[in-house]
C-alpha cells in the first residue's frame, strides 16, 4: 500500500484525535458528547473547531490522493505531498489548541495547497516513462 493511502488514514484519525483532549476533561458527558454547552469556549472549543475542521478538510484530501494516484499522477510525488498535507493538518490542530488564530489561518492554506497540489499532480508530474 502506498504512503499517500497510509495518510489517508491518518487524515481520518487526526479530527478524532482533536478532540480527545477535551473529551477527558472534567465535564464531558459521553451519554451526551454534542451538548454545545460543553464545547461552548476556551479550549473546548477550540478543540471541537479543530475536530470540525478536520472532518471538512478530510474529503477532498482523500479525493486528491486517490485522483493523483489512479490518473497518472507519480506516485512518488502523490506519497511527499500527502505527507506533507498530514504534518500540516497536524499543525493546524496545535495552532488551534494553542489559540494561535493566524499561524492556523496560515498552516490551513498550506494544507490547501497541498490537497490542490495533490489533485493535479497528473498534470505537472505524471508517472515517467520509462
Amino acid at each position: 500500500m502506498s504512503l499517500a493511502l497510509w495518510c489517508l488514514l491518518a487524515a481520518m484519525i487526526l479530527p478524532i484525535a482533536a478532540s480527545a483532549p477535551a473529551k477527558v476533561r472534567p465535564g464531558f458527558d459521553n451519554r451526551n458528547p454534542r451538548n454545545p454547552d460543553f464545547w461552548k469556549s476556551g479550549f473546548l472549543a477550540r478543540a471541537y473547531g479543530a475536530m470540525q475542521n478536520g472532518f471538512e478538510a478530510f474529503p477532498p484530501f482523500a479525493a486528491a490522493v486517490l485522483a493523483g494516484l489512479t490518473q497518472g499522477g507519480d506516485p512518488a510525488v502523490v506519497d511527499g505531498l500527502a505527507i506533507a498535507f498530514v504534518a500540516a493538518r497536524a499543525a493546524y490542530t496545535a495552532a488551534y489548541w494553542a489559540d494561535r488564530p493566524t499561524l492556523r489561518s496560515a498552516v490551513w492554506v498550506v494544507g490547501f495547497g497541498l490537497t490542490v497540489a495533490i489533485l493535479t499532480t497528473p498534470l505537472w508530474a505524471p508517472v515517467a516513462d520509462i
